[in-house]
């Protein structure tokens, strides 16, 4: 089993709430459209070095704009597809997302979901599927909801790593990069 760093997508690998808010039902934050894409500063070199030294990349993203009519699933992959194009091919080893929000217009994702952050279910899907060790994994994202959906998955808070003023990205990636050991 190897270890992965786990990734939020919005406001940790690429700008969000920067951006012009999108037309409603879609909320400020949410990216809808693949050509406002926009890598944050040093995020391909941080997500590459990782890749190098034997982590898998996965990205756990909460996308409730679709439960709120804002985006449809086809948007969301499209957005996803254009963030692993900018990253580098091969670089990202799987996207995991959660349409459902409890506040949701849209019945069929108009719910709560073990996958939406703060629950680990993105986290504990993954690492099932792509056997990853849990115990040697990281989480970096930039809320508070991700740091939860981490440490409820049994990631050590030691490595529940939030980005923002105090720590960019590629800070955060070399903390994980200095306590990397292969087994």
């Amino acid at each position: 089993m190897r270890p992965a760093v786990f990734l939020d997508r919005d406001d940790t690998l690429m700008e969000a709430n920067s951006l012009p808010a999108p037309p409603p039902p879609a909320a400020p934050g949410d990216v809808i459209d693949p050509a406002l894409v926009r890598l944050l500063p040093g995020a391909r070199e941080a997500c590459a070095a990782l890749k190098r030294a034997g982590f898998a990349l996965v990205v756990v993203s909460n996308q409730g704009s679709v439960a709120r009519g804002g985006a449809t699933t086809a948007q969301v992959d499209a957005v996803n597809a254009r963030l692993a194009s900018l990253l580098g091919d091969g670089v990202i080893d799987a996207f995991y997302y959660c349409p459902f929000h409890p506040r949701g217009n849209v019945a069929a994702f108009a719910m709560e979901h073990p996958w939406r952050k703060p629950a680990p279910g993105m986290i504990l899907a993954a690492a099932e599927d792509l056997s990853l060790d849990l115990a040697r994994s990281w989480l970096i994202g930039d809320a508070e909801r991700d740091i939860q959906a981490g440490l409820a998955a049994g990631i050590d808070p030691s490595r529940c790593l939030r980005v923002g003023p105090a720590m960019s990205l590629s800070q955060a990636a070399q903390r994980a990069l200095s306590h990397f050991h292969p087994a």
